[in-house]
């Protein structure tokens, strides 16, 4: 079952978005669900707050992504401000979500989109030596460090995004 997991094209999307950043993440196939964050924190058997939770908002109609800690809660408020940006928050319904980032919720990654979209990480998540992301699938995951998943989305590090 692994190995057709890893086949699958959204999975394979990550995998070669990972390779073309230059990041020595690859990606891992679960025998348990990554749905939810506890879900995959059991799985892999690490902290909650090691969990990347990809979240998927609407800006004035813009989709926006913002990487929350497992243990933490998205402060949506914050969001345009830490994003650069002006106006209501909501969030994306599951179609939005698809069509931002070619994923399907439960298994988004903060890689492998069809075009860029704004996205900011969690400061929390520097708790962490090791965080994992989900990966196109709800049974995978990749293992980074919030320095290399900054480097390889382009995005800031932000402490008001999450509490």
């Amino acid at each position: 079952m692994n190995e057709a997991l890893l086949s699958r094209p959204a999975v394979k999307r990550v995998a070669a978005a990972l390779e073309a950043a230059g990041s020595p993440a690859e990606v891992i196939a679960l025998s348990e669900t990554a749905r939810t964050a506890q879900d995959a924190a059991d799985a892999i058997g690490c902290p909650l707050g090691a969990i990347v939770k990809s979240l998927v908002f609407a800006v004035e109609g813009r989709a926006v992504m913002v990487l929350v800690a497992g243990d933490r809660r998205c402060e949506t408020d914050a969001l345009p401000g830490a994003l650069g940006l002006e106006g209501k928050v909501r969030r994306a319904d599951a179609d939005m979500v698809r069509e931002a980032t070619g994923f399907s919720i439960g298994g988004v990654a903060p890689v492998g989109h069809p075009a860029p979209i704004p996205l900011v990480i969690d400061a929390s998540l520097e708790r962490f030596d090791r965080i994992f992301a989900a990966a196109g699938h709800p049974h995978c995951v990749f293992a980074t460090t919030v320095a290399d998943l900054k480097r390889i989305t382009g995005a800031k590090t932000d402490a008001t995004v999450a509490s």
